[in-house]
């Protein structure tokens, strides 16, 4: 049996092996050494996040904390890798493609070093979101437990981080942050949507916030919510066309709900209802509901029906 099964271990790898030679996108062979790292990526984020949040997310193997060598090792660290995973991706740019290795290096460089120069801005940007969670979640009992155990807030934080990323054209990397936050909360947002201050996601599961969207400040969204494109068929003709919604300030818009489409725009001080599917603007100041829905009892082979106003 043990030589049966080592003649049919070897077969197979020379018919995989053959298989990689076909020359489609997922036979790439170069070498691991020279490619980007998506496990590198992940560790970076929990770098930054231990930047972002010195006091929550500090590096426990440290018997004496001392903030400014700590600091200090943790930029150095996070940069050298960042700067290595940039140059990676570069190579793959076409804007790239007439450049030599020195000029690719000196390009990573540069959006390395715009990139950290950009944290305290982010920074500013994560405190106004964590004041909107605890000022809008009568739940939160402190901003310790937002910053701890709200998804929402992780979704934010690694949003936010990836943008400024996208903002300096570094490609693939930002997707990849976002994405891991995805798989962490539930919660998917595009690197390339444009969010303003006070943002709060309430429970987040299942939303959904596409690359062109544009959300204005204190905005508050809750489980479910989708600000999609009403149609991706037109594929890569697409890229860059303005797809999904404008959200103005002020505006919440509860679970379930759809905004759909690039001329779609939600006027501020909207309050949109759970479960609307829109697709046309709406006013400022407009509140959106669906009403003439019925409930239908039944008890023994007795059935009534009620309508439920959701107003």
């Amino acid at each position: 049996m043990v030589k049966i099964v080592d003649e049919e271990v070897k077969a197979i790898t020379q018919y995989i092996l053959e298989d990689y030679g076909n020359g489609r996108a997922i036979d790439k062979m170069d070498d691991l050494f020279n490619q980007l790292d998506k496990e590198m990526i992940i560790q970076i984020i929990q770098k930054l996040l231990k930047i972002i949040y010195p006091g929550y997310y500090r590096d426990k193997s440290y018997k004496i904390y001392d903030v400014n060598n700590h600091l200090s090792l943790l930029i150095e660290d996070a940069m050298y890798n960042l700067n290595k995973q940039i140059v990676f991706v570069l190579k793959y740019e076409h804007y790239m493609a007439d450049k030599d290795e020195a000029e690719i290096e000196r390009a990573a460089r540069e959006k390395t070093v715009a990139f950290f120069r950009k944290i305290p801005q982010i920074r500013s940007y994560l405190e106004t979101d964590l004041q909107a969670a605890f000022d809008g979640d009568p739940a939160a009992y402190s901003k310790d437990e937002v910053i701890f155990a709200y998804p929402g807030m992780l979704a934010i934080t690694v949003y936010r981080l990836a943008h400024e990323l996208y903002l300096l054209e570094v490609p693939l990397i930002p997707r990849i942050m976002t994405e891991y936050a995805h798989d962490r909360s539930g919660i998917d947002i595009h690197p390339g949507a444009t969010i303003g201050k006070y943002f709060f996601i309430d429970h987040g599961t299942g939303i959904v916030i596409g690359e062109t969207t544009v959300i204005g400040d204190n905005v508050k969204i809750y489980q479910g919510v989708t600000l999609g494109a009403l149609s991706t068929r037109g594929g890569q003709r697409l890229r860059s066309v303005k797809r999904h919604p404008t959200i103005g300030d002020n505006v919440t818009i509860y679970s379930g709900t759809s905004i759909l489409g690039g001329d779609t725009h939600i006027g501020r001080d909207a309050v949109i209802g759970s479960n609307a599917f829109i697709t046309k603007s709406i006013p400022e100041g407009t509140k959106v509901t669906i009403k003439g829905q019925e409930l239908i009892y039944k008890y023994g082979n007795t059935e009534t029906m009620q309508a439920m106003d959701l107003e």
